[in-house]
């Protein structure tokens, strides 16, 4: 399939599918939110509340600058990874494409909280930590732990999913369940290190904040 020049390929497409759907159930789950939640809505907010817990765990900040970022891409991360359980679709994530696009929205989004937090020269000024000598490997590192996570996610989703489609075409239907599931488990995993490392990431570059003040009352009691 081409839209003009461009060639639209299978990863897109299942790309485009998982974000309208989740943007679709999100918009769905959240449209009726009451002070008396439902079984869905109390669902809802212990994942934000996790996420939240999570976030302020990794990073030693307030969550909210960070909350919908780190939210969507473990989502994003998670659906597209269990996208395998269906039948004739390869998730997107066991594309470099993918995985490269992903990476890349983390390390914009790691300089542009670094600069939001430090300012501009502030930010730039934690490349020659400890000294200036630093700054040509600082500058490597930034690019390599970002590089890193391509790998990283790339390598675990596409040997799950090889090592699935050798054993469905050897054994038959019913004997590669198990293994399934063992990739579903790697899949859920490889997303929640996925959001772990960009905050990591993004933390480094923001430096220490501290919590708020309702957060730190809540931590001495």
């Amino acid at each position: 399939m081409h839209v003009g020049p461009i060639a639209i390929t299978a990863p897109v497409i299942v790309t485009w599918a998982i974000i309208a759907s989740l943007a679709a159930v999100s918009a769905l789950l959240t449209r009726r939110l009451s002070l008396e939640p439902s079984r869905m809505q109390t669902a809802l907010e212990l994942l934000v509340e996790s996420i939240d817990a999570q976030i302020r765990d990794t990073m030693q900040t307030g969550p909210a600058p960070y909350r919908a970022l780190v939210g969507t891409l473990f989502v994003f991360v998670l659906v597209a990874n269990w996208s395998s359980i269906v039948p004739g679709i390869e998730p997107p994530t066991a594309h470099l494409e993918t995985d490269a696009a992903l990476a890349l929205v983390v390390f914009v989004a790691t300089i542009m909280h670094g600069v939001r937090t430090r300012g501009t020269r502030g930010y730039l000024a934690t490349f020659a930590e400890p000294t200036w000598v630093m700054i040509p490997l600082n500058v490597v590192e930034q690019i390599t732990r970002t590089f890193s996570l391509v790998v990283r996610l790339f390598g675990n989703v596409m040997s799950g999913v090889f090592v699935v489609g050798i054993v469905l075409s050897l054994a038959g239907l019913l004997v590669p369940i198990p293994l399934m599931a063992l990739d579903l488990l790697t899949g859920a995993v490889q997303a929640y290190i996925f959001a772990v490392l960009a905050m990591v990431f993004i933390g480094a570059a923001v430096g220490e904040a501290p919590l708020p003040v309702h957060n730190k009352q809540k931590g001495q009691t």
